[in-house]
């Protein structure tokens, strides 16, 4: 977790930091291990217990507003794409280029970064609309953050709503935003194990962008072994291998977009 969450820090609800390390169990000369208790994190002074109860009060409470948002997107007959990566994965420029290539679809785009309106200014760019959500030190973007960038986008009906999240591969994995699903970008220069190394994210996601492909034959990876990875950690994980450089798989990618919004509007037709 993070700033934001609640951990980390030194004293939390009058949890004062305390160098007593004697519950922990270490094997000695191995690895640590501090995400093996119920919490799934560890922090000094505070009780497996207190730290669930921290968090899930914190997610009910987001939960609420991604309600919120969700009822809007609802409404609206909107299909909503939160877009998570890690620093560096080409999200940006894949979404650019994504903006481009679906011509006269309805769509907007919600930022965010801790500072700067860099990625937004490349976004508007390209002619569309866009709110640059600055999270300071927060390390990812919440329901309440994204409800108030809505609010200020009017957004249209049978839009695509992009959400592309700070750049982390932790804490976004825990907030709903209200979107119909999260889509990870996970670049071929990242490392085949990086699905393993942080699963949560991908086990959350519903389909993995491999981005950057043209340079697999200069990094020396092993494509068929980033899919089998993703794979390990979500079965029923859907691939996507992309360049958003030299247009590879970005037809496939589209299509997915095009026919999830479908799939949305038809569904609601249906109730």
């Amino acid at each position: 977790m993070c700033t934001v969450c609640g951990c980390g820090t030194a004293s939390v609800e009058g949890h004062e930091h305390s160098h007593d390390h004697d519950h922990h169990h270490h094997p000695e000369g191995g690895d640590l291990h501090f995400g093996h208790g119920p919490a799934g994190v560890e922090v000094p002074g505070m009780s497996q217990d207190r730290l669930i109860e921290i968090e899930t009060d914190i997610l009910a409470k987001n939960d609420r507003y991604a309600d919120a948002n969700r009822a809007t997107l609802t409404a609206l007959g909107a299909f909503a794409v939160n877009m998570v990566s890690s620093p560096g994965s080409g999200k940006t420029t894949l979404l650019c280029k994504t903006i481009e290539a679906l011509g006269d679809q309805p769509l907007a785009v919600i930022e965010g970064d801790q500072q700067t309106a860099n990625d937004a200014d490349r976004i508007r760019a390209t002619g569309a609309v866009a709110v640059q959500v600055n999270t300071g030190k927060g390390c990812h973007l919440d329901g309440h953050m994204v409800g108030h960038a809505m609010e200020h986008l009017d957004l249209a009906e049978h839009s695509i709503l992009f959400i592309e999240n700070v750049g982390n591969l932790v804490c976004p994995a825990a907030f709903d935003l209200g979107e119909d699903c999260k889509v990870a970008i996970l670049s071929v220069t990242e490392g085949e194990d990086k699905p393993l190394k942080y699963p949560d994210m991908f086990t959350a996601s519903r389909l993995a962008l491999l981005n950057k492909v043209d340079l697999a034959p200069h990094c020396d990876v092993d494509l068929d072994l980033y899919e089998k990875n993703l794979r390990r950690v979500n079965p029923g994980i859907e691939v996507i291998r992309v360049s958003a450089r030299t247009g590879e798989g970005m037809e496939n990618w589209l299509n997915w977009l095009r026919s999830s919004l479908q799939r949305k509007q038809g569904s609601l037709a249906a109730e």
